[in-house]
């Protein structure tokens, strides 16, 4: 059902996975197509504001920064497995591993090279400080629009 809390959440998130995607790309390798990494992970973003946040509104200030938290770190584990079989698939279509289970365990040890990524200060405190306004803005739009 859509409420006004759960648009505030997608939105939050959307905007945090935009900095963080765009921080990600310019602290990356120079020269190197990212292709639709921004647009997929604020498609991400979305999903879990929308899906995850959303639907916790209305238990007060503390839990309202606990969702914000929660909804980040689920969109940052999403953004990194999918990513990760992202990049698996397409090293895949090369035939670059032996077996299914090899493929499989790829995705994870991917999604850890990329969360690497993600230990600069300033993407850590983007998303901390995201994760705290996401939680504070769902939870104040579900009071102010029942």
């Amino acid at each position: 059902m859509p409420t006004a809390p759960r648009l505030v959440a997608a939105l939050c998130l959307l905007v945090v996975a935009f900095l963080v995607s765009s921080m990600i790309i310019s602290n990356g390798e120079e020269g190197k197509a990212y292709g639709w990494f921004t647009y997929v992970n604020m498609a991400l973003g979305v999903i879990c504001g929308w899906k995850i946040m959303g639907k916790r509104v209305g238990r007060g200030w503390v839990a309202a920064i606990n969702n914000g938290l929660t909804g980040m770190v689920s969109l940052v584990f999403w953004g990194l497995f999918v990513q990760g079989a992202y990049e698996m698939f397409r090293q895949a279509m090369r035939h670059r591993y032996d077996g299914p289970f090899e493929a499989l365990i790829a995705i994870f040890r991917i999604g850890v090279d990329y969360g690497q990524l993600l230990v600069v200060p300033e993407i850590l405190w983007t998303l901390v400080i995201g994760a705290l306004i996401a939680g504070l803005a769902t939870e104040e739009a579900g009071r102010r629009w029942r």
